[in-house]
Protein backbone atom coordinates (compact mmCIF):
# COMPACT_ATOMS: atom_id res chain seq x y z
CA UNK A 1 0.00 0.00 0.00
CA UNK A 2 0.95 3.21 -0.64
CA UNK A 3 2.53 5.71 1.85
CA UNK A 4 -0.08 8.69 3.16
CA UNK A 5 1.80 10.29 5.63
CA UNK A 6 4.92 9.90 7.96
CA UNK A 7 5.06 11.25 11.84
CA UNK A 8 8.54 12.67 11.98
CA UNK A 9 10.50 12.78 15.51
CA UNK A 10 7.31 14.25 16.92
CA UNK A 11 7.67 15.85 20.58
CA UNK A 12 4.54 17.88 22.68
CA UNK A 13 4.60 18.97 25.99
CA UNK A 14 2.36 21.55 27.84
CA UNK A 15 3.35 23.41 30.79
CA UNK A 16 6.98 21.94 30.48
CA UNK A 17 5.24 18.49 30.97
CA UNK A 18 6.05 16.22 28.10
CA UNK A 19 3.37 14.11 26.57
CA UNK A 20 5.71 12.60 24.11
CA UNK A 21 8.56 13.08 22.65
CA UNK A 22 10.76 11.69 19.54
CA UNK A 23 7.86 9.73 18.21
CA UNK A 24 7.75 8.06 14.79
CA UNK A 25 5.08 6.43 12.71
CA UNK A 26 4.10 5.54 8.90
CA UNK A 27 0.39 5.50 7.90
CA UNK A 28 -0.27 3.92 4.40
CA UNK A 29 -3.60 3.99 2.17
CA UNK A 30 -6.29 1.63 3.82
CA UNK A 31 -5.12 1.29 7.13
CA UNK A 32 -7.31 0.92 10.02
CA UNK A 33 -4.98 2.06 13.30
CA UNK A 34 -5.80 2.03 16.51
CA UNK A 35 -3.92 4.17 19.16
CA UNK A 36 -3.88 2.30 22.23
CA UNK A 37 -2.30 3.66 25.81
CA UNK A 38 -3.68 4.44 29.31
CA UNK A 39 -5.18 7.88 30.02
CA UNK A 40 -3.53 11.26 30.11
CA UNK A 41 -0.98 9.87 27.67
CA UNK A 42 -1.57 12.08 24.68
CA UNK A 43 -4.03 9.23 22.31
CA UNK A 44 -6.46 12.74 21.85
CA UNK A 45 -3.31 14.77 21.39
CA UNK A 46 -1.82 12.75 18.42
CA UNK A 47 -4.88 13.21 16.74
CA UNK A 48 -5.53 16.88 17.34
CA UNK A 49 -1.53 17.37 15.50
CA UNK A 50 -1.99 15.09 12.90
CA UNK A 51 -6.04 17.15 12.62
CA UNK A 52 -3.89 20.37 12.23
CA UNK A 53 -5.67 21.70 15.20
CA UNK A 54 -2.46 21.12 17.44
CA UNK A 55 1.14 22.89 16.52
CA UNK A 56 4.19 20.68 17.59
CA UNK A 57 6.37 21.60 20.36
CA UNK A 58 9.12 19.29 17.74
CA UNK A 59 8.81 17.36 14.93
CA UNK A 60 7.11 17.82 11.57
CA UNK A 61 4.65 15.51 9.82
CA UNK A 62 5.42 14.46 6.07
CA UNK A 63 2.22 13.97 3.95
CA UNK A 64 3.40 11.94 0.88
CA UNK A 65 0.07 12.59 -0.71
CA UNK A 66 -0.66 16.27 -1.84
CA UNK A 67 -3.71 17.98 -0.78
CA UNK A 68 -5.11 15.01 1.77
CA UNK A 69 -8.64 15.85 2.98
CA UNK A 70 -8.68 15.07 6.80
CA UNK A 71 -12.15 14.72 8.92
CA UNK A 72 -12.12 14.27 12.66
CA UNK A 73 -15.24 12.85 15.07
CA UNK A 74 -14.17 14.38 18.13
CA UNK A 75 -15.42 12.05 21.85
CA UNK A 76 -17.14 15.06 23.15
CA UNK A 77 -18.51 18.19 21.92
CA UNK A 78 -20.62 20.85 24.07
CA UNK A 79 -22.02 22.07 20.78
CA UNK A 80 -22.16 20.29 16.99
CA UNK A 81 -23.23 22.73 13.99
CA UNK A 82 -25.42 19.97 12.20
CA UNK A 83 -25.64 21.77 8.56
CA UNK A 84 -27.23 20.11 5.58
CA UNK A 85 -27.79 16.00 5.80
CA UNK A 86 -27.09 14.50 2.89
CA UNK A 87 -27.99 11.00 1.74
CA UNK A 88 -25.28 9.06 2.93
CA UNK A 89 -25.77 10.62 6.71
CA UNK A 90 -29.53 10.60 6.47
CA UNK A 91 -29.09 6.82 5.71
CA UNK A 92 -26.77 5.79 8.58
CA UNK A 93 -29.03 7.89 11.50
CA UNK A 94 -31.72 6.11 9.74
CA UNK A 95 -30.18 2.79 10.70
CA UNK A 96 -29.53 4.07 14.22
CA UNK A 97 -32.86 5.12 14.51
CA UNK A 98 -31.65 8.82 15.21
CA UNK A 99 -34.65 11.52 14.73
CA UNK A 100 -33.11 14.89 13.75
CA UNK A 101 -33.62 16.37 16.50
CA UNK A 102 -31.78 19.69 17.94
CA UNK A 103 -28.38 18.46 19.08
CA UNK A 104 -28.85 19.47 22.62
CA UNK A 105 -31.74 17.22 22.88
CA UNK A 106 -30.36 13.97 21.94
CA UNK A 107 -28.99 11.51 24.39
CA UNK A 108 -25.65 10.97 24.63
CA UNK A 109 -25.20 7.69 22.39
CA UNK A 110 -27.16 9.94 19.70
CA UNK A 111 -25.61 12.80 19.85
CA UNK A 112 -22.22 10.66 18.56
CA UNK A 113 -24.38 8.90 16.50
CA UNK A 114 -24.72 12.25 14.76
CA UNK A 115 -21.18 13.38 14.67
CA UNK A 116 -19.96 10.02 13.23
CA UNK A 117 -22.50 10.29 10.37
CA UNK A 118 -21.62 13.38 9.30
CA UNK A 119 -17.51 12.54 9.76
CA UNK A 120 -18.03 9.26 7.36
CA UNK A 121 -20.98 11.45 4.92
CA UNK A 122 -18.01 13.89 3.91
CA UNK A 123 -15.59 10.51 2.54
CA UNK A 124 -12.39 12.14 3.95
CA UNK A 125 -8.92 10.31 2.37
CA UNK A 126 -8.46 9.90 6.69
CA UNK A 127 -10.71 10.01 8.78
CA UNK A 128 -9.77 10.52 12.65
CA UNK A 129 -12.36 8.69 15.34
CA UNK A 130 -11.64 9.61 19.03
CA UNK A 131 -13.37 6.57 21.09
CA UNK A 132 -16.42 6.32 18.74
CA UNK A 133 -17.67 3.35 20.81
CA UNK A 134 -18.48 5.80 23.62
CA UNK A 135 -21.96 5.36 24.60
CA UNK A 136 -23.17 3.06 21.68
CA UNK A 137 -25.35 0.46 22.78
CA UNK A 138 -24.30 -3.75 21.04
CA UNK A 139 -26.45 -2.63 18.16
CA UNK A 140 -25.15 0.76 17.22
CA UNK A 141 -21.30 -0.15 17.42
CA UNK A 142 -22.27 -3.49 14.95
CA UNK A 143 -23.15 -1.47 12.65
CA UNK A 144 -20.31 1.33 13.32
CA UNK A 145 -18.00 -1.73 12.69
CA UNK A 146 -19.86 -2.50 9.18
CA UNK A 147 -19.03 1.15 8.10
CA UNK A 148 -15.74 1.24 8.99
CA UNK A 149 -14.53 -1.53 7.18
CA UNK A 150 -16.55 -0.83 4.07
CA UNK A 151 -14.77 2.89 4.03
CA UNK A 152 -12.72 3.16 0.84
CA UNK A 153 -10.07 5.54 3.09
CA UNK A 154 -7.69 5.68 5.70
CA UNK A 155 -9.01 5.24 9.37
CA UNK A 156 -6.66 6.21 12.85
CA UNK A 157 -9.28 5.74 15.62
CA UNK A 158 -8.79 5.74 19.64
CA UNK A 159 -10.50 2.87 21.46
CA UNK A 160 -10.12 0.91 25.02
CA UNK A 161 -12.87 -1.65 23.84
CA UNK A 162 -10.87 -4.65 22.72
CA UNK A 163 -13.36 -6.76 21.02
CA UNK A 164 -14.21 -3.13 18.90
CA UNK A 165 -10.46 -3.02 18.37
CA UNK A 166 -9.74 -6.91 16.93
CA UNK A 167 -12.56 -6.21 14.64
CA UNK A 168 -11.49 -3.51 12.99
CA UNK A 169 -8.06 -2.15 12.81
CA UNK A 170 -4.87 -3.30 10.88
CA UNK A 171 -2.26 -1.88 12.79
CA UNK A 172 -1.48 -0.72 16.38
CA UNK A 173 0.19 2.10 17.83
CA UNK A 174 0.74 1.96 21.25
CA UNK A 175 1.85 5.14 23.14
CA UNK A 176 3.79 3.85 26.53
CA UNK A 177 6.66 6.00 28.21
CA UNK A 178 6.60 8.86 25.98
CA UNK A 179 7.04 6.73 23.22
CA UNK A 180 4.50 5.29 20.00
CA UNK A 181 5.19 1.86 19.86
CA UNK A 182 3.91 0.75 16.03
CA UNK A 183 2.60 -2.76 15.39
CA UNK A 184 0.94 -4.60 12.42
CA UNK A 185 -2.30 -6.52 13.71
CA UNK A 186 -4.70 -6.44 16.14
CA UNK A 187 -5.07 -5.70 19.74
CA UNK A 188 -4.49 -9.41 20.50
CA UNK A 189 -1.65 -9.96 18.69
CA UNK A 190 -0.07 -6.64 19.41
CA UNK A 191 -0.65 -7.79 23.58
CA UNK A 192 0.77 -10.95 22.86
CA UNK A 193 3.90 -9.34 21.16
CA UNK A 194 4.07 -6.84 23.83
CA UNK A 195 4.50 -9.48 26.42
CA UNK A 196 7.07 -11.82 24.14
CA UNK A 197 8.81 -8.21 24.19
CA UNK A 198 9.22 -7.44 27.61
CA UNK A 199 9.84 -11.41 28.81
CA UNK A 200 13.14 -10.93 26.11
CA UNK A 201 13.94 -7.42 27.91
CA UNK A 202 13.68 -9.14 30.92
CA UNK A 203 15.55 -11.80 30.63
CA UNK A 204 18.07 -9.31 28.77
CA UNK A 205 18.62 -7.15 31.44
CA UNK A 206 18.95 -10.32 33.99
CA UNK A 207 21.56 -11.38 32.04
CA UNK A 208 23.42 -7.99 31.80
CA UNK A 209 23.24 -8.18 35.83
CA UNK A 210 25.29 -10.97 36.06
CA UNK A 211 27.70 -9.79 33.60
CA UNK A 212 28.11 -7.20 35.43
CA UNK A 213 28.33 -8.71 38.88
CA UNK A 214 30.93 -11.32 37.28
CA UNK A 215 33.18 -8.24 36.05
CA UNK A 216 33.12 -6.30 39.33
CA UNK A 217 33.77 -9.67 41.12
CA UNK A 218 37.17 -9.97 39.09
CA UNK A 219 37.48 -6.23 39.35
CA UNK A 220 37.12 -6.62 42.92
CA UNK A 221 39.54 -9.25 43.21
CA UNK A 222 42.72 -7.68 40.88
CA UNK A 223 41.90 -4.74 43.01
CA UNK A 224 42.56 -6.73 46.42
CA UNK A 225 45.57 -8.42 44.36
CA UNK A 226 46.80 -4.69 43.42
CA UNK A 227 47.04 -3.30 46.99
CA UNK A 228 48.40 -6.33 47.95
CA UNK A 229 51.28 -6.05 45.55
CA UNK A 230 51.54 -2.42 46.66
CA UNK A 231 52.06 -2.81 50.19
CA UNK A 232 54.72 -5.91 49.46
CA UNK A 233 56.24 -2.89 47.10
CA UNK A 234 56.88 -0.99 50.51
CA UNK A 235 57.71 -4.05 52.82
CA UNK A 236 60.11 -6.56 51.02
CA UNK A 237 63.56 -6.06 50.68
CA UNK A 238 65.30 -6.76 46.80
CA UNK A 239 61.51 -7.62 45.62
CA UNK A 240 60.40 -4.24 45.92
CA UNK A 241 60.56 -3.71 42.07
CA UNK A 242 58.82 -6.63 41.14
CA UNK A 243 55.78 -6.13 43.48
CA UNK A 244 55.71 -2.48 42.24
CA UNK A 245 56.04 -3.70 38.60
CA UNK A 246 53.12 -6.38 39.87
CA UNK A 247 51.02 -4.14 41.57
CA UNK A 248 51.29 -1.23 37.71
CA UNK A 249 50.24 -4.12 36.01
CA UNK A 250 47.29 -5.14 38.37
CA UNK A 251 45.91 -1.62 37.85
CA UNK A 252 46.71 -1.82 34.01
CA UNK A 253 44.09 -4.79 33.88
CA UNK A 254 41.76 -3.58 36.52
CA UNK A 255 41.32 -0.04 34.27
CA UNK A 256 41.14 -2.47 30.72
CA UNK A 257 38.52 -4.84 32.42
CA UNK A 258 36.75 -1.32 33.47
CA UNK A 259 36.78 0.36 30.30
CA UNK A 260 35.63 -3.02 28.59
CA UNK A 261 32.70 -3.33 30.86
CA UNK A 262 31.67 0.61 30.22
CA UNK A 263 32.00 -0.11 26.31
CA UNK A 264 29.77 -3.17 26.44
CA UNK A 265 27.01 -1.75 28.15
CA UNK A 266 27.10 1.74 26.29
CA UNK A 267 26.91 -0.79 23.26
CA UNK A 268 23.70 -2.64 23.98
CA UNK A 269 22.68 -1.02 27.92
CA UNK A 270 19.77 -3.28 28.77
CA UNK A 271 16.90 -0.64 30.80
CA UNK A 272 15.08 -2.50 33.88
CA UNK A 273 11.42 -3.46 32.52
CA UNK A 274 8.96 -1.11 34.34
CA UNK A 275 6.33 -2.17 36.30
CA UNK A 276 2.84 -2.29 34.60
CA UNK A 277 0.17 0.14 35.00
CA UNK A 278 -2.23 0.24 38.06
CA UNK A 279 -4.59 1.61 39.29
CA UNK A 280 -6.18 1.31 42.92
CA UNK A 281 -9.06 2.53 45.03
CA UNK A 282 -11.78 1.87 47.26
CA UNK A 283 -15.36 3.22 47.58
CA UNK A 284 -17.23 2.86 51.06
CA UNK A 285 -20.90 3.80 51.94
CA UNK A 286 -21.76 5.83 54.86
CA UNK A 287 -24.03 3.97 57.38
CA UNK A 288 -27.68 3.59 55.63
CA UNK A 289 -31.23 4.68 56.93
CA UNK A 290 -34.31 2.93 56.42
CA UNK A 291 -35.35 0.19 53.95
CA UNK A 292 -36.24 2.27 50.79
CA UNK A 293 -33.82 4.84 48.82
CA UNK A 294 -36.73 5.61 46.57
CA UNK A 295 -40.54 4.90 45.99
CA UNK A 296 -41.55 5.80 41.58
CA UNK A 297 -45.25 6.27 41.10
CA UNK A 298 -47.18 6.48 37.91
CA UNK A 299 -44.26 8.33 36.10
CA UNK A 300 -44.52 9.65 32.96
CA UNK A 301 -41.93 11.53 30.32
CA UNK A 302 -42.57 12.47 26.74
CA UNK A 303 -39.26 14.16 25.34
CA UNK A 304 -39.92 16.01 21.69
CA UNK A 305 -43.85 14.95 21.44
CA UNK A 306 -41.94 11.20 21.63
CA UNK A 307 -43.03 9.07 25.01
CA UNK A 308 -40.40 7.81 26.66
CA UNK A 309 -42.24 5.98 29.38
CA UNK A 310 -45.31 6.10 31.27
CA UNK A 311 -47.17 4.74 34.08
CA UNK A 312 -44.39 3.96 36.07
CA UNK A 313 -44.31 2.36 39.51
CA UNK A 314 -41.73 0.65 41.59
CA UNK A 315 -39.50 0.70 44.48
CA UNK A 316 -35.91 0.58 45.49
CA UNK A 317 -34.54 -0.16 48.53
CA UNK A 318 -31.20 0.37 50.00
CA UNK A 319 -28.16 -1.90 49.49
CA UNK A 320 -29.74 -2.88 45.87
CA UNK A 321 -27.72 -3.01 43.08
CA UNK A 322 -29.12 -2.01 39.80
CA UNK A 323 -28.28 -1.89 35.87
CA UNK A 324 -30.83 0.54 33.90
CA UNK A 325 -30.58 -1.20 30.26
CA UNK A 326 -32.52 0.42 27.34
CA UNK A 327 -31.03 1.27 23.88
CA UNK A 328 -29.59 4.20 22.66
CA UNK A 329 -32.65 7.58 23.22
CA UNK A 330 -34.65 5.24 25.20
CA UNK A 331 -34.27 7.92 27.88
CA UNK A 332 -31.85 6.85 30.87
CA UNK A 333 -30.20 9.68 31.68
CA UNK A 334 -33.73 11.54 31.30
CA UNK A 335 -34.74 8.89 34.23
CA UNK A 336 -31.54 9.56 36.39
CA UNK A 337 -32.19 13.63 35.78
CA UNK A 338 -35.88 13.13 36.89
CA UNK A 339 -34.84 11.59 40.46
CA UNK A 340 -31.98 13.97 40.49
CA UNK A 341 -34.45 16.54 40.22
CA UNK A 342 -32.82 17.84 37.09
CA UNK A 343 -35.69 17.44 34.97
CA UNK A 344 -39.64 17.49 35.67
CA UNK A 345 -41.37 14.75 34.98
CA UNK A 346 -44.65 15.23 32.70
CA UNK A 347 -46.82 13.04 35.67
CA UNK A 348 -46.35 10.90 38.77
CA UNK A 349 -44.68 11.00 41.83
CA UNK A 350 -41.14 10.17 42.75
CA UNK A 351 -39.95 10.11 46.27
CA UNK A 352 -36.22 9.79 48.00
CA UNK A 353 -35.16 9.11 51.35
CA UNK A 354 -33.73 12.27 53.06
CA UNK A 355 -31.31 10.22 54.84
CA UNK A 356 -29.79 9.23 51.57
CA UNK A 357 -26.58 10.63 50.27
CA UNK A 358 -26.19 10.07 46.79
CA UNK A 359 -23.23 10.94 44.38
CA UNK A 360 -24.47 11.08 40.45
CA UNK A 361 -22.15 10.64 38.18
CA UNK A 362 -23.02 12.24 34.99
CA UNK A 363 -21.67 11.18 31.21
CA UNK A 364 -20.67 14.93 30.83
CA UNK A 365 -17.14 16.03 30.92
CA UNK A 366 -17.40 19.37 30.65
CA UNK A 367 -19.64 20.28 33.95
CA UNK A 368 -16.11 20.20 35.98
CA UNK A 369 -14.35 24.26 36.72
CA UNK A 370 -12.07 23.34 33.85
CA UNK A 371 -9.44 26.40 34.61
CA UNK A 372 -9.43 24.67 38.22
CA UNK A 373 -6.39 22.67 39.09
CA UNK A 374 -6.75 19.16 41.66
CA UNK A 375 -5.16 21.16 44.17
CA UNK A 376 -7.85 24.21 44.11
CA UNK A 377 -10.80 21.44 43.26
CA UNK A 378 -10.33 19.08 46.46
CA UNK A 379 -8.78 22.12 48.61
CA UNK A 380 -7.47 20.67 52.12
CA UNK A 381 -6.60 22.23 54.90
CA UNK A 382 -3.92 20.07 56.22
CA UNK A 383 -0.86 18.30 55.12
CA UNK A 384 -2.04 15.37 55.63
CA UNK A 385 -5.71 15.33 54.48
CA UNK A 386 -3.42 16.76 50.64
CA UNK A 387 -1.55 13.88 50.68
CA UNK A 388 -4.28 12.09 51.18
CA UNK A 389 -5.80 13.27 47.72
CA UNK A 390 -2.30 13.32 46.09
CA UNK A 391 -2.16 9.70 47.04
CA UNK A 392 -5.53 8.75 45.32
CA UNK A 393 -4.51 10.48 42.20
CA UNK A 394 -1.33 8.46 42.48
CA UNK A 395 -3.44 4.86 42.83
CA UNK A 396 -5.68 6.55 40.39
CA UNK A 397 -2.71 6.77 37.46
CA UNK A 398 -1.77 10.86 37.74
CA UNK A 399 1.53 11.85 37.51
CA UNK A 400 3.00 14.34 40.29
CA UNK A 401 2.61 17.41 37.46
CA UNK A 402 -1.07 16.83 37.25
CA UNK A 403 -1.78 18.05 41.08
CA UNK A 404 -1.50 21.82 39.40
CA UNK A 405 -2.37 21.16 35.92
CA UNK A 406 -5.79 23.23 35.23
CA UNK A 407 -8.25 20.08 34.01
CA UNK A 408 -8.95 21.51 30.82
CA UNK A 409 -5.99 20.26 29.58
CA UNK A 410 -6.36 16.93 31.16
CA UNK A 411 -7.68 13.76 28.81
CA UNK A 412 -11.52 12.96 29.08
CA UNK A 413 -10.28 9.66 31.52
CA UNK A 414 -8.55 11.89 33.90
CA UNK A 415 -11.29 14.18 34.29
CA UNK A 416 -14.11 11.44 34.56
CA UNK A 417 -11.27 10.09 37.28
CA UNK A 418 -11.35 13.47 38.94
CA UNK A 419 -15.14 13.28 39.02
CA UNK A 420 -14.62 9.84 40.70
CA UNK A 421 -12.61 10.93 43.24
CA UNK A 422 -15.69 13.42 44.97
CA UNK A 423 -17.04 9.91 45.51
CA UNK A 424 -14.08 8.24 47.14
CA UNK A 425 -13.25 10.98 49.10
CA UNK A 426 -16.88 11.44 50.33
CA UNK A 427 -18.62 8.66 51.52
CA UNK A 428 -22.05 8.57 49.77
CA UNK A 429 -24.53 5.85 50.39
CA UNK A 430 -25.91 5.93 47.10
CA UNK A 431 -23.99 5.63 43.87
CA UNK A 432 -26.27 7.05 40.65
CA UNK A 433 -23.29 6.07 37.63
CA UNK A 434 -24.36 7.05 34.05
CA UNK A 435 -21.94 5.18 31.40
CA UNK A 436 -19.08 5.39 34.58
CA UNK A 437 -16.73 3.44 32.38
CA UNK A 438 -16.78 5.37 28.73
CA UNK A 439 -13.31 7.23 28.37
CA UNK A 440 -11.60 5.37 31.52
CA UNK A 441 -8.36 2.71 30.41
CA UNK A 442 -8.55 -0.65 30.73
CA UNK A 443 -6.91 -1.20 34.19
CA UNK A 444 -9.21 1.52 35.49
CA UNK A 445 -12.09 -0.14 34.38
CA UNK A 446 -11.24 -3.23 35.98
CA UNK A 447 -10.75 -2.17 38.75
CA UNK A 448 -14.05 0.36 38.77
CA UNK A 449 -15.72 -3.03 38.11
CA UNK A 450 -14.19 -4.59 41.19
CA UNK A 451 -14.43 -1.85 43.67
CA UNK A 452 -18.38 -1.40 42.79
CA UNK A 453 -19.51 -5.24 43.40
CA UNK A 454 -17.51 -4.85 46.45
CA UNK A 455 -19.44 -1.71 47.33
CA UNK A 456 -21.70 -1.85 50.61
CA UNK A 457 -23.91 1.01 49.26
CA UNK A 458 -26.65 1.28 46.68
CA UNK A 459 -25.84 1.56 43.29
CA UNK A 460 -27.79 2.40 39.91
CA UNK A 461 -26.01 2.01 36.74
CA UNK A 462 -26.21 3.03 33.07
CA UNK A 463 -23.98 1.30 30.87
CA UNK A 464 -23.96 -0.59 27.56
CA UNK A 465 -20.80 -3.14 28.45
CA UNK A 466 -22.98 -6.18 29.32
CA UNK A 467 -20.03 -8.03 31.30
CA UNK A 468 -19.33 -4.25 33.69
CA UNK A 469 -22.65 -4.91 34.96
CA UNK A 470 -22.64 -8.42 35.18
CA UNK A 471 -20.14 -7.90 37.67
CA UNK A 472 -21.45 -5.09 39.58
CA UNK A 473 -25.47 -5.47 39.75
CA UNK A 474 -27.88 -8.44 40.81
CA UNK A 475 -31.10 -6.60 38.98
CA UNK A 476 -32.14 -4.43 36.70
CA UNK A 477 -34.33 -1.64 35.29
CA UNK A 478 -35.07 -2.31 32.02
CA UNK A 479 -36.67 0.73 29.75
CA UNK A 480 -39.06 -1.14 27.13
CA UNK A 481 -42.08 -0.49 25.15
CA UNK A 482 -42.45 3.04 26.70
CA UNK A 483 -42.44 1.56 30.21
CA UNK A 484 -39.40 0.91 32.97
CA UNK A 485 -40.32 -2.97 34.47
CA UNK A 486 -37.69 -3.57 37.51
CA UNK A 487 -36.77 -7.75 37.67
CA UNK A 488 -33.75 -9.67 38.99
CA UNK A 489 -31.96 -11.10 36.99
CA UNK A 490 -33.38 -14.29 35.08
CA UNK A 491 -32.87 -17.56 35.99
CA UNK A 492 -33.35 -19.93 32.67
CA UNK A 493 -33.67 -23.11 31.98
CA UNK A 494 -31.22 -25.89 33.07
CA UNK A 495 -29.00 -25.71 29.59
CA UNK A 496 -29.56 -22.09 29.33
CA UNK A 497 -27.60 -21.93 32.97
CA UNK A 498 -24.62 -24.04 31.51
CA UNK A 499 -24.44 -21.80 28.40
CA UNK A 500 -24.35 -18.88 30.56
CA UNK A 501 -22.08 -19.78 33.14
CA UNK A 502 -19.84 -21.72 30.34
CA UNK A 503 -19.49 -18.00 29.05
CA UNK A 504 -18.95 -16.31 32.27
CA UNK A 505 -15.93 -18.94 32.81
CA UNK A 506 -14.39 -18.33 29.39
CA UNK A 507 -14.95 -14.40 30.22
CA UNK A 508 -13.33 -14.78 33.07
CA UNK A 509 -10.56 -17.26 31.97
CA UNK A 510 -9.64 -14.03 29.26
CA UNK A 511 -9.13 -11.56 31.78
CA UNK A 512 -6.78 -13.87 34.17
CA UNK A 513 -4.86 -14.45 30.61
CA UNK A 514 -4.94 -10.88 30.11
CA UNK A 515 -3.34 -10.20 33.19
CA UNK A 516 -0.83 -13.03 33.56
CA UNK A 517 0.28 -11.58 29.75
CA UNK A 518 2.21 -8.59 31.82
CA UNK A 519 3.51 -10.65 34.07
CA UNK A 520 6.83 -13.02 34.26
CA UNK A 521 7.58 -16.10 36.60
CA UNK A 522 8.89 -14.33 39.11
CA UNK A 523 6.29 -11.47 39.59
CA UNK A 524 4.70 -12.01 43.32
CA UNK A 525 1.22 -12.88 41.91
CA UNK A 526 2.13 -14.95 39.05
CA UNK A 527 1.54 -18.44 40.79
CA UNK A 528 -1.67 -17.63 42.06
CA UNK A 529 -3.18 -16.27 38.85
CA UNK A 530 -1.59 -19.19 37.12
CA UNK A 531 -3.34 -21.46 39.45
CA UNK A 532 -6.67 -19.23 38.72
CA UNK A 533 -6.10 -19.81 35.22
CA UNK A 534 -5.97 -24.00 35.57
CA UNK A 535 -8.24 -24.22 37.66
CA UNK A 536 -10.59 -22.09 35.71
CA UNK A 537 -9.89 -24.45 32.57
CA UNK A 538 -10.81 -27.40 34.51
CA UNK A 539 -14.28 -25.94 35.23
CA UNK A 540 -14.71 -25.38 31.36
CA UNK A 541 -13.11 -28.58 30.56
CA UNK A 542 -15.67 -30.10 33.38
CA UNK A 543 -18.74 -27.97 32.10
CA UNK A 544 -18.43 -28.89 28.31
CA UNK A 545 -18.54 -32.71 29.11
CA UNK A 546 -21.70 -32.54 31.00
CA UNK A 547 -23.72 -30.18 28.20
Amino acid sequence: MQELLKLKDITFEILDNIIFKNVNGTVHDGDVIGIIGKNGVGKTTLLQIISGNLSLSNGKINWLKPQVSVEMVEQETEDFASEHTGTKEAQMLAKWNVLTNSYSKLSGGEKLKVRLAKGFSRNAQLLLLDEPTNHLDEQSTEILIEHIKQYKGTIILISHDRYFLDKVVTKIWSLEDQQLIEHKGNYTSYMKAREQRRLTQKRDYEKQQQMIQTIEGQLKELTSWSQKAHADSTKQEGMKEYHRVKAKRTDAQIKSKRKRLEKELEKSKVEQVKPEYEVQFTLKANDKRGKRFLEVKTLQKSLNKRVLFKDVSFTIQHGEKLALVGPNGSGKTTFLKIVMGEVMADAGEVWISPAAKIGYLTQEVFDLPLLKTPEELFYRETFEERGKVQNLMKHLGFSTAAWKEPIGNMSMGERVKCKLMVYILEEKDVLMLDEPTNHLDLPSREQLEETLSTYNGTLLIVSHDRYFLEKTTNSSLEIKNKSIHKQLKEMPAQKDTQKEALLKLETERQEVLGKLSFMTVKDSQYPELDAKFSEITKQINQLKKNM
